[in-house]
Parts: C-alpha cells; structure tokens; sequence
C-alpha cells in the first residue's frame, strides 16, 4: 500500500475524476454517432467534459506546486494528468470538426472507432482507480491489458477505414475530411495506451 498523508489522496480524486470525464466525453462522442446528424447536444456536453477536465487539470498542477510531499514524483503526476486531459481534448477536437467540416454523413468507422474509445477509458478510469490503493502491477495488469487490446482494436478499424478512403471510391473533399478525423479519433485511443505507460512506470518506480 502507499504510505500518504491525507493531503496526498487530493491527487488520486483529481486523477479519478479526470479519468471518469474522459467515459464521459467517448460516451458523449458514440452518442453523437448514434444521433447524427441531431448533434448539438452531444458537442455541447462533450464541450462541457473538457471545460471540467481542464479545471481539474490545473487544479492538480497548482497542487503539485504547493505539495512538498506527493504520492510520487512530481514529473509522473504532471504526465498523468497532462494524459488524461488530452484524451478528452482529442475527443473535443474531433467534436468540433465534424460540424466545422460539414460532415454529411458518417464514416461506417467512426461508431466502431467510437466503440474502442469507451472500452478503453472504461479499462483505463479501473486502472487509476487502482493505482489509489496499490503499489502492484499485477493488479493492474488486467485493465492495462484491456487498453493495449483495445488499441490494437483501433488499429486495425483505423487502417482498414483509411486504407478504403483511398482506394478511388471516394471522392477527395471526404478523402480530406475523414482522413483527420480519424486520426483524431486513433490519437484518442492512442492517448489512452499513452497513459497506461505512465501508471506503468509510477508503480514500478513507486512498487
């Protein structure tokens, strides 16, 4: 178990929380798949995750300016809050595109896209809440597990759905369009194994 001083579970609420908004902004975006194109709603919350998730953000880097004792190292909090927060930027970004774009229709990858996202935030949101309680990486290891499958997942989706992009069937304005928000939507996942490197070297470090 970790020895903390009740000061220092301040960081594991702000890590908790920042992993439970980033659920919320993937569920937020699958949602916006399944009501497209009625999608004002869905950018509106997904817009307010990322407002909250950047309060919580500088919320911890305030805090790890004035903590002399932290539950580890100063440059592993700052890179796990920093991780999580740009999960959900991702997900805002790719928000904003679709309307700044003039989306018509959805890629018939996006919802699968959509799909992995959550898995892995859901998989992702366990493993921090873990970290709170353990020093181990065995109990860990089953949700990390689930985020690299979940990526590998996303992978494959995200070639296949580039590699059809391009095969002449589709004209160059959605060639353009669906190419970046893609891999917006890939940089999301990926930002979610990202952070599973980062619990990785803090319970290592810290085990």
């Amino acid at each position: 178990m970790f020895n903390l001083l009740p000061k220092d579970t301040v960081f594991f609420d702000l890590f908790e929380g920042l992993a439970r908004h980033a659920i919320a902004a993937a569920e937020h975006l699958r949602q916006l798949g399944r009501d497209f194109p009625d999608i004002a709603g869905a950018i509106r919350r997904i817009r307010d995750e990322e407002h909250a998730a950047d309060d919580l953000t500088h919320q911890a880097l305030e805090r790890l300016d004035r903590t002399f004792i932290t539950p580890f190292d100063r440059e592993d909090i700052h890179m796990l809050a920093d991780g999580l927060d740009d999960i959900i930027d991702h997900v805002d970004a790719l928000a904003k595109r679709i309307t700044l774009y003039h989306v018509e229709a959805l890629d018939a990858a996006f919802p699968k896209l959509a799909d992995v996202l959550v898995g892995a935030t859901e998989a992702l949101s366990k493993a921090v809440h873990t970290l709170r309680h353990s020093r181990k990486l065995s109990e860990l290891q089953e949700f990390l597990i689930e985020v690299h499958r979940q990526e590998n997942v996303g992978d494959d989706v995200h070639n296949a759905a580039i590699s059809k992009l391009f095969d002449g069937n589709t004209t160059p304005l959605n060639v353009l369009r669906w190419k970046d928000l893609l891999d917006i939507l890939e940089n999301a996942i990926d930002g979610c194994e990202d952070v599973t490197g980062t619990l990785e070297r803090i319970v290592l470090k810290n085990g």
